[in-house]
């Protein structure tokens, strides 16, 4: 899977915001800055999450952007899914929709395990749990695993 440069985008604004004080709006060139986004990207970004009610967004002297549930109630998977779409699809399609002939049948069950896997992290991880440092266990096993840090599996 591939992280896209929006949804990291998005996910960095949203911590950004999350540590905000409650109810304080921060103005989307603070956060572009504060995360080294690019600004136009940024109020692109921003639109869309405020569409999937994820961000309330004011304009005018007081106005910003800012959490519009609480951080707890804001997943990974939530921002992941309403900027690039599902979390695993193959050639556009969902992994139970696919269907296999012999001897690749089985492979059908690789990208449900797969869709499964990113579930289990990103379904499970809240926008407060990355700002707090206070990761599920199933994501700090895995981070802490050094073969998790390299490309190579198995590692040299």
């Amino acid at each position: 899977m591939q992280i896209s440069a929006k949804s990291d985008y998005a996910l960095r604004a949203l911590c950004v915001l999350a540590v905000a004080a409650e109810g304080t709006a921060v103005k989307a060139d603070d956060i572009a800055a504060a995360q080294a986004i690019p600004r136009t990207f940024l109020d692109g970004i921003l639109l869309e999450l405020r569409r999937a009610g994820i961000v309330d967004s004011r304009r005018g002297p007081d106005g910003g952007h800012r959490l519009a549930r609480p951080s707890y109630a804001i997943t990974v998977a939530d921002v992941v899914r309403v900027i690039d779409g599902p979390l695993a699809l193959v050639h556009g399609h969902r992994p139970e929709s696919l269907v296999y002939a012999e001897p690749a049948a089985r492979l059908q069950d690789v990208w449900v395990a797969v869709r499964a896997g990113l579930r289990a992290v990103l379904e499970r991880t809240t926008i407060e749990q990355v700002v707090t440092g206070r990761l599920p266990e199933a994501v700090t096993s895995l981070a802490t695993d050094t073969r998790s840090w390299t490309s190579v599996w198995p590692p040299p």
